[in-house]
């Protein structure tokens, strides 16, 4: 009983592991979308990162990410609505958030990125 569970957890702890690996390698190719830090090779790498991200993503992330891609497919290739782009963005790293660590006071609007000249 005893090797089941630390099998187990050890196996969480594991799957926890490579999932913050994974989410930090979205959260950073997601400044491809943002701003001054907007460059098409970004987009591209976030995009082959985003199709790997269907076999260790919650629901809710894919769900996120998804409403992102619907933006910028809508756009047309214009600059989105700032605030819309920018909650959008937030709410991925949200649901990035509660699915590594179950749960966040935070929202949208705490989440931001700062483009240094």
């Amino acid at each position: 009983m005893t090797y089941f569970f630390a099998s187990r957890s050890k196996r969480e702890e594991s799957i926890l592991k490579y999932k913050e690996e994974k989410y930090a390698n979205l959260l950073v190719l997601l400044q491809g979308f943002v701003g001054s830090t907007a460059t098409s090779e970004t987009k591209r790498k976030f995009f082959e990162e985003q199709y790997r991200s269907w076999i260790y993503s919650s629901d809710e992330v894919v769900k996120a990410i998804n409403e992102m891609v619907r933006l910028v497919i809508n756009s047309q290739g214009k600059d989105p609505d700032p605030e819309l782009g920018r909650k959008v963005a937030g709410n991925i790293v949200l649901a990035m958030r509660k699915d590594l660590n179950g749960k966040t006071n935070l929202n949208y609007t705490d989440f931001r990125y700062a483009a240094v000249r």
